[in-house]
């Protein structure tokens, strides 16, 4: 087997360490699980990560890159929505938004369950607020342009709406207290959810 460019070997590194995450929550997450998780030589994962918080961060980092990856494909298995970045209307960008829903409440259900608890942790630790903020940008100038292509005249303050509605929503579904009694994710319930989100956010102020 070869042994992976280090570009690649961070990205792997990272990934395991959300799969971690996602099973084991942060007691899960230490170096030496993650060279045994990777299949890695010991000591690899320190190698590139010397400190948790350091690896913690690059778990954002990446985190983020995935999340938007999902906006700009926009599609549910089975199903082609339009992708966000491209929508041309706001029923177009209602049903890529419930496309976006559906993904991470199930083939990506465990992706964000550990987005969030990775996210708690940079409450606790100072050193990583810096860090979970410039992951969470990326999201927010996404959200910001697609607000302005739909016509607000305040895509940052629809972007901010738009980003903590959708935040609560998977938050709610996916570890609130009515999580396991919820049924499971419907796309036409998701795109009228959606919808109002889109309206409300684009809403001119009071």
């Amino acid at each position: 087997m070869s042994t992976p460019p280090p570009a690649d070997r961070r990205t792997l590194i990272a990934d395991t360490a959300i799969g971690l995450v996602a099973e084991a929550g942060l007691r899960g997450l230490t170096h030496r699980a993650v060279d045994g998780a990777a299949v890695l030589p010991a000591g690899s994962t320190s190698y590139y990560f010397r400190t948790r918080t350091a690896l913690i961060a690059a778990c954002y980092q990446r985190l983020a890159e995935l999340d938007l990856a999902d906006v700009d494909d926009g599609s549910p298995p089975g199903s082609a929505p339009p992708a966000l970045a491209v929508m041309p209307d706001r029923d177009a960008a209602a049903a890529a938004l419930a496309g976006l829903l559906y993904r991470w409440l199930t083939v990506g259900r465990e992706r964000q369950l550990a987005r969030f608890e990775l996210s708690l942790e940079a409450a606790r630790n100072p050193e990583l607020q810096a860090d979970l903020h410039r992951a969470g940008q990326g999201a927010r100038v996404r959200a910001a342009g697609i607000a302005a292509a739909l016509g607000s005249d305040r895509p940052e303050e629809a972007a901010e709406l738009l980003v903590a509605w959708t935040e609560g929503l998977l938050y709610d579904r996916l570890a609130g207290a009515l999580a396991r009694s919820r049924p499971a994710p419907d796309l036409a319930e998701l795109t009228a959810v959606a919808r109002r989100m889109l309206a409300a956010a684009l809403a001119d102020p009071a």
